[in-house]
């Protein structure tokens, strides 16, 4: 079960610098998006049966949202906020494949515990929580009851922090006893003050293990036993959009499915290849059958 954001993306690709007050030209394309839904698309294309729990919009944009997830392969139960609309997010990506974004959560800043569907639990084993969910304080009280039924159920769960510029003092008190930590580098930074993946030992006395993205340098994976690095694929970044929710899919994959833990890091690296090779956070291909 994933729980996070769900919306579109409004993708323009641009050559060289934008232009302050002018015009830029540029490639726009809208695209599915949500950090949550990028997991989830890319969970069912890893070979997973995800089912995502969001809020979106009475609008057509939330509409289309259902449709294009459900075509994917991903369960969508969704509430629907009557007066916000659907996440829009334009997402900047300049040649060298690099993205910036300018997001409106819109219904997903509104994520409430009551949107959470308690028999969801039941069928699920591990529940993945989009750290957006607790970065904003008006859905922070979503995603603690979230983890919090999540933990009394059974499950096994992770975070993905999301963003460096948005982690709060108390954000490692409330993700207290999460299985998996998903961090980038900049978010190990804002964490412990140091780049290095051995410095995510110093995390351990609060979740169980961390997965770390370096982005060119690899991955790596941190718990009890030591660190296990593994390096990055070598491929042409064309829009780094969604890079680290397909890496957290990949990972999760493999790793629920008994995979050791160097073997998913490299489900996680194979993911967020594919995903920086093409424009989109999601991926265009139909997803694979699920697993059994």
């Amino acid at each position: 079960m994933v729980v996070g954001d769900a919306g579109l993306d409004v993708v323009a690709r641009h050559a060289g610098p934008i232009v302050h007050g002018g015009d830029s030209r540029a490639s726009v394309t809208i695209e599915p998006g949500g950090a949550g839904a990028n997991t989830a698309v890319w969970l069912a294309a890893c070979g997973a049966s995800p089912v995502l729990v969001a809020r979106v919009g009475a609008d057509s944009a939330g509409r289309q949202v259902h449709a294009e997830l459900t075509s994917a392969g991903v369960r969508c139960a969704f509430a629907v906020d009557p007066e916000a609309a659907t996440c829009c997010v334009v997402v900047l990506v300049d040649e060298t494949g690099q993205r910036s974004m300018l997001p409106d959560r819109g219904a997903n800043a509104r994520f409430s515990p009551s949107d959470l569907d308690q028999g969801l639990l039941r069928d699920a084993a591990h529940l993945h929580l989009s750290g957006y969910v607790l970065l904003d304080a008006s859905s922070r009280p979503a995603g603690l009851a979230v983890l919090r039924a999540a933990r009394e159920a059974g499950l096994t769960t992770s975070v993905d922090p999301q963003s460096s510029a948005l982690i709060y003092d108390g954000f490692l008190d409330d993700i207290r006893g999460v299985d998996l930590l998903l961090p980038n580098t900049e978010e190990l930074v804002a964490l412990t003050g140091s780049a290095e993946p051995a410095s995510a030992a110093a995390l351990l006395d609060v979740v169980g293990a961390v997965a770390l993205t370096s982005g060119a340098d690899g991955a790596s994976w941190v718990d009890s036993e030591g660190v296990v690095s593994v390096p990055a694929e070598d491929v042409e970044c064309v829009d780094s959009t969604g890079a680290g929710d397909a890496f957290d899919a990949g990972l999760l994959a493999a790793w629920l499915s008994g995979a050791s833990r160097r073997d998913a890091l490299l489900g996680g690296v194979r993911a967020a290849a594919r995903a920086v090779s093409a424009v989109g956070a999601q991926p265009t291909q139909p997803a694979q059958p699920s697993m059994t």
